[in-house]
């Protein structure tokens, strides 16, 4: 499975931005998908995830209530849609695809390239 992340860019607090991580390959709807951000000097981190079917979907405390991950797995695609957006939600958001939907960033299958989010306070 080949990931690429896009939708990355600046926003104002209180803002909103929607990622897109498009996926190629016929297995798409076998794993489950998930986001992950890294801020500068600081470690990759679990932002959220969706089971393969997507009735599911998990998210770290951090962002929850204000990012939601849906997928549509007829067009290999998955989305985070992320709403009242923080100066501290600024990083390099990466997808990820991961066949047992963990969280863990050391147990992804496969990742995306990156897309950069800025937010200005």
């Amino acid at each position: 499975v080949q990931l690429q992340a896009s939708g990355g860019g600046l926003a104002q607090s209180g803002g909103s931005l929607r990622l897109s991580c498009a996926a190629s390959g016929r297995t798409f709807s076998r794993y489950a998908m998930a986001w992950f951000r890294q801020a500068p000097g600081k470690e990759r981190e679990f932002v959220g995830s969706i089971t393969r079917s997507g009735s599911a979907s998990y998210y770290a405390d951090s962002v929850k209530g204000r990012f939601t991950i849906s997928r549509d797995n007829a067009k290999n695609m998955v989305y985070l849609q992320m709403n009242s957006l923080k100066p501290e939600d600024t990083g390099v958001y990466y997808c990820a695809a991961d066949q047992y939907g963990n969280m863990d960033r050391r147990l992804m299958d496969y990742w995306g390239q990156g897309t950069q989010v800025t937010v200005s306070s």
